[in-house]
């Protein structure tokens, strides 16, 4: 077998160690290049390796900085590589994802690269703030002690003036929503300045607190260049908000350490919208799976997290793999061990993550998701609540009573008896 750079990463009876970062990857080769080849070279340019061999390499180097192949795969084509800690730099996850989840992806014998998992150790897990709140401190912030949060995305996603905005925002949270929220591409636009409309969406917020004497949330969309999205949470802030959404793919890894930094100092929870991440998850032979993401957010430090809705709305994704995400976001668990290795696995303290289920939802999905995903989880609904023959008042009603009905254990078809919104709903989609 070639070596990549005459350094032999392969070691199948190598274990890692409490101080290994491990990583598990879908390698497939192109045509005459043998997995366990790639696997080398994969170590390699990840680490310490380049394609030949280096005056530059000693064996201290060697010794103490060089990854092991652990595990290959010839019939799945996984690959596990433990990476010595020193590797990274703490507390820089665009450091760690410029290592793992970089070149490698550029390689001329890769056919198909998958970075599907990753266990970081107790040094580098510690080393990221996570969550602020998490799901005990949004439901202590909203007063919803035991069932699922309920919640809409303004829609149509843009067109609306500021005043149409706050106007469908106030009806939603009137309904019975606990949740509005402005969709990912609706930034700062002429018919819709953000300015504006965080005055008049959170007059409406004020006025349906005060009707429902229940506590309603925004989560703004502040996501734009960093210095702006800076003053754009300060003005939520001023505004008596307590919620900021930021698009946390395209802003990026860096921004969010950053506004992180900043909510901590203000108290503001960060909602996470994963917009983008198809580009990287959907294809399960190249790209990053949607595990690996949300990872990542939660140890930078989101506090709710759209996950999808385990195949029952109208996106992409299987229920096995985003209850795999859900188990590791919210309930602190994992369903496989990658790395044999329990240390890696610890999230050592970090808050789990709320989960969001979203996409294509209306009344009649909701028991469905809440019986797979369980109750500490959002649901949310655009036009299944927009979407409704009476409007959006009625429409929220008839979202909050299908989760009522759920959580008193009643069938949707006998609530709707006594509950005329929730029939209407049933009527439309049924």
């Amino acid at each position: 077998m070639s070596i990549y750079g005459n350094l032999e990463f392969l070691n199948l009876k190598s274990k890692p160690k409490s101080t290994d970062v491990v990583v598990q990857y879908k390698a497939t080769p192109v045509k005459g290049v043998p997995l366990k080849r790639l696997c080398e070279y994969i170590a390699g340019e990840s680490s310490i390796g380049t394609w030949t061999k280096i005056s530059t390499m000693n064996p201290k180097i060697a010794k103490t900085l060089k990854p092991h192949i652990f595990y290959v795969n010839e019939k799945t084509n996984q690959i596990k590589i433990a990476y010595p800690e020193q590797l990274f730099e703490t507390g820089n996850m665009p450091g760690i994802m410029s290592s793992i989840a970089g070149n490698i992806f550029g390689m001329k014998e890769i056919k198909g690269l998958r970075f599907e998992d990753f266990a970081l150790t107790k040094k580098h897990v510690k080393a990221f703030r996570g969550p602020q709140f998490g799901v005990q401190g949004i439901r202590k912030m909203t007063g919803v002690k035991k069932r699922p949060f309920v919640g809409t995305i303004v829609k149509p996603k843009v067109g609306l003036t500021s005043a149409q905005h706050a106007k469908v925002a106030y009806e939603s949270w009137a309904g019975g929503l606990d949740i509005v929220k402005d969709d990912e591409n609706l930034t700062s636009m002429t018919f819709n300045q953000f300015d504006k409309r965080m005055k008049l969406t959170f007059r409406a917020r004020d006025q349906s607190e005060k009707e429902t004497g229940e506590k309603k949330l925004y989560l703004a969309n502040i996501t734009a260049p960093y210095n702006e999205m800076i003053r754009r949470a300060k003005i939520v802030k001023k505004l008596g908000g307590e919620y900021i959404m930021y698009d946390v793919l395209t802003a990026g890894w860096s921004a969010l350490h950053g506004v992180r930094d900043f909510c901590q100092d203000n108290k503001l929870a960060i909602h996470g919208h994963r917009a983008m991440h198809g580009a990287l998850t959907r294809n399960h032979d190249m790209g990053i799976s949607m595990l690996v993401l949300a990872k990542t957010y939660r140890l930078i430090g989101v506090d709710t997290l759209h996950i999808g809705t385990a195949g029952i709305g109208k996106m992409h994704g299987s229920e096995n793999e985003e209850l795999i995400i859900e188990q590791e976001i919210e309930r602190e668990r994992i369903k496989e061990d990658i790395s044999q290795n329990i240390l890696a696995q610890d999230w050592h303290g970090l808050k789990p993550v709320l989960a969001v289920a979203s996409g294509g939802l209306s009344p009649l999905q909701l028991p469905q998701v809440m019986k797979v995903m369980g109750n500490d989880i959002v649901m949310q609904g655009g036009g299944g609540v927009h979407g409704h023959p009476e409007g959006t008042m009625k429409g929220a009603t008839a979202f909050r009573q299908a989760v009522d009905a759920a959580m008193e254990n009643i069938s949707l078809s006998e609530y709707a008896k006594t509950h005329k919104e929730l029939a209407k709903a049933i009527e439309k989609w049924g």
